[in-house]
């Protein structure tokens, strides 16, 4: 289930955040990403655990993700060739599936009521955007290789929509701690905040320190790398921003399964 999450997830990401890419980046770059996500997701399907399909929830999460991975696999083949007109309809129903894929995902994973329900769709849409945000920032990253003339505040843009979304990462996951800890109840069991201290809150500390603090810190300074044109340097920063960020939602998707708090 963890990685089901996280690779769907990411693949709804990327998809979310090519709406935020010019077309500058060229015919190449949308169908590169666009087959990446088609195989994220094909890798999500293999590791769908058999409760994904246990409620009414999580079969339409499971229908939407389909959906998506035909309109990624038509969009991929027809981008820059035939049926021009209708790649905006085929990109729209992507990004309409993907919503409606975090939204069942949260809900049928959801031991609680609308409220906590409510934290976890937030907690899934903030996930993916910053899963989408850095893999797109870096790919774009590393296109100017392909397309040296391409300009760079193509970069700078989607890496100020990255930090966008590492800041309402850092809002939600801040939300949902307090909520969590609020929320407790004697004779509920230990609380939230007792397993934040206690030795299995080592994850909890892991999942702050690499996946809010360490990728916190990278964005800025790609960010400021950027601003001063030097593309290379920003790629190699985003491609270590990257990899704290997977290794931080691994293990929010872990943590929540484990604690049923949407981290």
């Amino acid at each position: 289930m963890v990685l089901f999450l996280f690779l769907s997830h990411l693949a709804i990401g990327v998809v979310f955040t090519l709406a935020f890419v010019s077309r500058e980046a060229g015919v190449k770059f949308f169908r590169f990403n666009a087959g990446l996500a088609a195989l994220l997701l094909v890798g999500a399907f293999a590791f769908r655990p058999p409760e994904a399909a246990g409620t009414e929830w999580g079969r339409i999460a499971f229908a939407a993700l389909i959906v998506l991975e035909a309109a990624l696999v038509v969009y991929w083949a027809t981008v820059g060739r035939a049926l021009a007109s209708i790649r905006p309809f085929i990109a729209g129903t992507g990004i309409l599936a993907g919503v409606v894929a975090l939204v069942a995902q949260a809900i049928a994973t959801t031991a609680g009521g609308p409220p906590v329900q409510a934290m976890t769709i937030l907690s899934f849409f903030s996930s993916a955007l910053l899963l989408g945000g850095a893999c797109t920032a870096m790919i774009l990253g590393h296109w100017y290789l392909v397309i040296p003339s391409l300009d760079v505040s193509h970069l700078q843009s989607i890496v100020k929509f990255h930090m966008a979304s590492m800041a309402l990462r850092v809002l939600v996951v801040a939300a949902v701690i307090f909520v969590a800890i609020a929320s407790w109840e004697p004779g509920l069991g230990p609380s939230f905040k007792h397993y934040i201290f206690s030795v299995a809150g080592i994850f909890f500390w892991q999942r702050v320190l690499f996946g809010l603090a360490g990728p916190a810190v990278l964005s800025y300074l790609t960010w400021e790398t950027a601003k001063i044109r030097s593309t290379q340097s920003a790629t190699g920063i985003l491609y270590v921003d990257f990899f704290t960020v997977v290794v931080g939602e691994v293990l929010a998707k872990y943590l929540f399964l484990a604690t049923r708090v949407a981290l």
